[in-house]
């Protein structure tokens, strides 16, 4: 069984030996200035954030299209026509529809799809988890149920100085954001596990109350001092990151993933001064090969 996913997924922030692990990554697209870029083919994030900082309009992601999802399948079906196509929440991208469209034109491979209902390394995850499955042997039925389990566990929050780029992108209620811009507030973000969407969590006056707030909304789902598996990423503001990490380090026993930037194509959608948390508890991953 071979994986393939969405750079939305930022798997190469969770292992990176994903050639060794058989996952593909198909890249999502962002158009600046009328520039358009493959996310790891064309562009990095650094240099990505160093365009948008001279734009003179707001970014515009799209998801791959169906054809580009398809040729991939059609080339790995050539060796194994077993394929576990695992994306980003379909309730903050059209990536996953166009996955299944992919699958329609390639009948000669048997693509099963999975939606993570999250988005950066939380369905990073997912993907690493179920290619060590699928490398150790494991049915498809046992693989969906682990993610099932990873999935029900895991969260993803987030916070933000500058609300301009979520109300651009439509991601959040225009008038909650305008509300919050002019009052200078600062999200706590979630992601909701129903449809995949973002959700308010709280909300601070400052940056720092804000990750105190997040630490905070952790602590209402897990006992200070639990053992937890965690990953900070960050858009472009790597000491806010660290800050972070910090923060949740003195709260609860973690097993830290690296930090790193996220997918450039999430943070056109937040704009550079996003910082987040994936956390679950730690025995969730235990029998994962």
């Amino acid at each position: 069984m071979q994986i393939v996913t969405d750079s939305g997924t930022d798997a190469g922030l969770v292992a990176e030996n994903l050639d060794e692990l058989n996952v593909r990554i198909v890249p999502l697209v962002v158009t600046l200035d009328d520039a358009t870029f493959r996310e790891g083919v064309d562009i990095t994030p650094s240099a990505f954030y160093r365009l948008l900082e001279d734009a003179e309009s707001l970014p515009v992601t799209s998801q791959p299209s169906a054809g580009d999802i398809a040729a991939v399948y059609r080339r790995l079906a050539v060796t194994d026509p077993d394929i576990l196509s695992i994306h980003i929440s379909s309730g903050l991208s059209g990536t996953l529809n166009a996955a299944r469209a992919a699958a329609a034109l390639v009948p000669e491979a048997n693509v099963t799809l999975v939606d993570t209902k999250t988005l950066s390394t939380p369905a990073g995850w997912q993907v690493v988890a179920a290619a060590r499955a699928a490398r150790a042997g494991w049915p498809i039925e046992q693989i969906l149920a682990l993610l099932g389990r990873i999935r029900a566990a895991t969260e993803a929050n987030y916070t933000l100085r500058d609300l301009k780029y979520l109300i651009h992108g439509g991601r959040i209620s225009h008038m909650k954001g305008l509300i919050a811009s002019l009052l200078n507030i600062k999200p706590v973000i979630g992601v909701e596990k129903e449809r995949g969407t973002y959700v308010q969590l709280g909300m601070a006056r400052s940056f720092k109350g804000a990750v105190k707030e997040l630490v905070a909304q952790m602590e209402r789902q897990h006992a200070p001092g639990s053992a937890l598996r965690t990953q900070v990423v960050y858009a472009n503001d790597p000491a806010a990151g660290a800050m972070l990490r910090d923060a949740v380090d003195r709260r609860f026993d973690c097993t830290w993933l690296p930090m790193g930037p996220l997918s450039l194509v999430l943070g056109a959608h937040t704009g550079p001064s996003m910082i987040g948390v994936g956390y679950a508890p730690e025995a969730v991953f235990a029998d994962v090969p």
